[in-house]
């Protein structure tokens, strides 16, 4: 008999493959609604993200954001202003066009959605009517409603990756740290009974597009792809 496939384990939830909860504890989002200005009380690091976070303190609270390159402790941000500053959460559609972004919405209100990651940033490139078009870092232009907020700057901790990781350990305790399965098994070198493509006897025996209303030990393989085949 079989045992559950590394999908079903981690739906299940056990021991093993239990997300650490105390990595997760900050989340990132501004407020629905924001006047005036904030401080950064206070600089810190969180195992679950890339970059080094803020905590931001205003009127009527706090919340926390992935801290912009240069930020200090005690620094104002202002949150209505037209000034284009550093750490000024404004709307896309008073920021001037090549400002760099991050943190930006993708619906007006949702807390900020897009660019999180350590040393990443988005560019103002155009605006039509009611539309702010924004390079992202994948250098795909993305189009957004004017009245989304984002953050002027660049992310801190750019440059994380260039120390290569000289030992597997290294690699295992950041993934462990962020609940990220590490290491990855491919399917097709699995046993038959561990993976619906395990096995050698054929290694595309079955197609790999998986039926939209699976269940999750046979959701496997390409989920909802836009595209199959060969690239030409």
């Amino acid at each position: 008999m079989g045992k559950r496939i590394i999908v079903q384990a981690r739906g299940k939830g056990s021991h093993t493959y239990r997300v650490r909860r105390q990595a997760f504890r900050f989340k990132l989002q501004f407020p629905k609604m924001l006047s005036g200005e904030g401080t950064v009380l206070k600089l810190m690091n969180s195992a679950g993200h890339s970059a080094p976070l803020a905590k931001v303190k205003y009127e009527k609270g706090s919340f926390y954001i992935p801290a912009f390159k240069g930020m200090v402790e005690g620094q104002k941000l202002n949150f209505e202003g037209k000034e284009i500053k550093e750490g000024n959460i404004m709307r896309l559609r008073d920021i001037p066009i090549k400002t760099f972004v991050y943190n930006v919405e993708s619906r007006p209100g949702d807390g900020g959605i897009f660019i999180k990651t350590a040393g990443s940033s988005a560019i103002i490139n155009r605006k039509m009517e009611k539309s702010v078009f924004v390079v992202m870092p994948s250098k795909k232009e993305k189009k957004f409603n004017e009245n989304c907020r984002a953050i002027v700057g660049e992310i801190a901790g750019t440059g994380r990756l260039d120390k290569p990781l000289m030992k597997a350990g290294k690699q295992f305790h950041i993934k462990k740290s962020k609940s990220k399965l590490w290491p990855r098994t491919s399917a097709v070198k699995m046993n038959v009974i561990d993976h619906p493509f395990g096995s050698g006897r054929g290694k595309n025996p079955k197609s790999k597009v998986a039926k939209r209303n699976a269940p999750p030990g046979r959701r496997v393989g390409l989920l909802r792809p836009r595209r199959t085949g060969h690239r030409k």
